[in-house]
């Protein structure tokens, strides 16, 4: 019998072999890659750095500006080139621009300045003439009640002042109301009434010859007690508001006349009671 020869081996590579083929494909892209990772181009990196100058503003461009230290040296920050810096960060306008902007803007608020003084300037003459009209009422009605000499009436774009006479209301040395001077000042509250709304101020003021009693050791104490008294009688008879008024004595501090004449003096002696606009 005749013997079968073997069988020729199959044509290619053997199975093993394929596998370890791919095997050692996919490692080499694996380091590859690993390679790929871990490696910078140098030309990659200054354009890197160059693209970043660019959009700050900050460095001329390149690796130089890093690699010899201008902006970081021994781990400290430092600007060795402020003008360029100022430069590339476009703080530094052009001088011409920046001047022309300074005048306009001075020239604005010039002319807001100039407006604003006008406004005010119309307000003070608005407010002037309404007091004017105000103190010609007041100033008939103490005519008609015959207190003329004992009442002045003066305006300003404040207020309107009513000066009255401090011997027509007070004994010397003494802050009780006298009994003569109550229909004066029952009508001056009947004035007052009129314009409830209103601030309405009480000054006491006295000559700068010095004082001194059993109630009073001085002129401000004397003032301030002549100013109360005022304001107690016209909370007593009047409807005013006591939150509209105040009082304060000012002593020998605000004299309207010269302290050296007796005529003077007299003057100074007085109760003022102020009217304030209310625009004031």
């Amino acid at each position: 019998m005749a013997k079968r020869k073997p069988e020729d081996p199959p044509a290619g590579l053997a199975p093993w072999m394929a596998t370890f083929s791919d095997l050692m494909n996919l490692l080499l892209c694996f380091f590859v890659l690993l390679f790929s990772m871990s490696s910078i181009s140098e030309e990659k990196y200054n354009q890197f750095v160059a693209s970043m100058s660019s959009a700050f503003s900050i460095l001329d461009g390149g690796a130089s500006a890093i690699g010899d230290g201008i902006l970081i040296s021994n781990g400290v920050s430092q600007l060795n080139e402020l003008d360029q810096y100022i430069n590339s960060t476009g703080k530094n306008a052009d001088s011409e621009t920046d001047s022309d902007q300074f005048e306009e803007f001075e020239a604005n608020g010039d002319a807001q300045e100039e407006l604003f003084q006008k406004m005010q300037e119309a307000l003070e003459e608005e407010n002037l003439k309404q007091n004017e009209e105000v103190a010609e009422r007041i100033t008939e009605i103490v005519n008609e009640s015959n207190l003329g000499e004992q009442i002045d009436v003066n305006f300003t774009s404040e207020y309107i002042l009513l000066s009255l006479k401090g011997a027509f209301l007070f004994d010397s040395g003494k802050a009780v109301i006298r009994s003569e001077a109550y229909p004066a000042l029952e009508r001056v509250g009947v004035i007052l009434e009129r314009y409830a709304g209103s601030v309405i101020e009480v000054e006491g003021h006295t000559d700068n010859v010095p004082m001194h009693n059993a109630q009073f050791a001085n002129n401000n104490e004397l003032s301030s007690a002549r100013a109360l008294s005022v304001f107690d009688y016209l909370m007593e008879n009047t409807s005013l508001d006591p939150a509209m008024i105040k009082h304060s004595g000012r002593g020998e501090y605000v004299p309207v006349a010269d302290n050296g004449t007796d005529a003077g003096r007299a003057k100074n002696r007085r109760v003022e009671i102020r009217i304030y606009n209310p625009a004031v």
